[in-house]
């Protein structure tokens, strides 16, 4: 009998993030860079294999515009439950099996990263897939936030506490495409670099793309001396003129179902 996997991330703090991700969207000039990369990167490998899926799933866009350049029978599907502020047409737990299947296309954005059970997670997007279907799958992974890391260890000083959690690398995406089955499996990645002038503009910029801690084991909170060797930190780290490169790296799984 399989173990379960071990709880890494909370599913309750996970939805919570979300939902504040959501709303502060709605506020004006929203931080969206992330979604507006992995949505443009999408369209440019739909375009060069000339894709025209029949039915389509787009799991996790809440800009919509994926869904408006595909057209046709596209559902929308988001991880959020209850209040959502997005509205999806349908509501997944990405560890479980979908409630549909037979999709032609399944584009993931920006939510693998903090499953549990990532090799399930693979499994039932797969599983979701008519024969020949295709899946893309975006997110953030491993290479990113490293002036982040540098800062928050800082904070710690002496108590260093998991504040970043794990992410996915190309090589270990790639095993896990084959763990779950998938054909014709391709893993790849590319890195944003944004300069920022303070510390509360780059933690803003996280929460507002979702990007926030959902660690199961929360973090205790670094308190004002904490916060104080976080922005010594950030100043330290910044040029001449007084900003820092923060690097994203964006990861991409696609493959196929036989």
């Amino acid at each position: 009998m399989a173990s379960a996997p071990p709880t890494i991330f909370s599913n309750t703090r996970r939805k919570a993030a979300r939902r504040r991700m959501l709303r502060l969207q709605q506020q004006p000039d929203p931080a969206r860079f992330i979604i507006d990369d992995m949505v443009d990167d999408v369209i440019e490998r739909l375009g060069f294999v000339q894709a025209d899926p029949a039915r389509s799933l787009v799991i996790g866009d809440y800009s919509g515009r994926l869904s408006a350049w595909l057209g046709g029978d596209v559902e929308m599907a988001d991880i959020v439950g209850g209040e959502s502020v997005a509205a999806p047409d349908l509501e997944l737990d990405l560890e479980r099996p979908f409630p549909s299947s037979g999709f032609d296309l399944i584009v993931c954005l920006g939510l693998l990263d903090s499953v549990n059970d990532l090799p399930g997670a693979l499994i039932h997007l797969r599983a979701a897939l008519a024969p020949g279907g295709m899946v893309i799958a975006s997110f953030v992974g491993a290479g990113s936030l490293p002036a982040l890391r540098q800062i928050m260890l800082a904070a710690d000083g002496d108590r260093p506490s998991a504040r970043v959690h794990p992410m996915v690398d190309v090589r270990a995406g790639a095993q896990l495409l084959q763990r779950a089955g998938w054909s014709d499996p391709v893993v790849d990645s590319h890195r944003l670099n944004v300069r920022y002038g303070s510390m509360q503009r780059l933690v803003g910029d996280l929460r507002a793309q979702g990007l926030g801690s959902t660690l199961a084991s929360a973090a205790p909170h670094v308190g004002k001396s904490g916060h104080a060797r976080a922005l010594r930190a950030f100043d330290e780290l910044a040029g001449t003129d007084g900003r820092l490169t923060e690097q994203f790296e964006i990861l991409t799984l696609t493959g196929r179902r036989r």
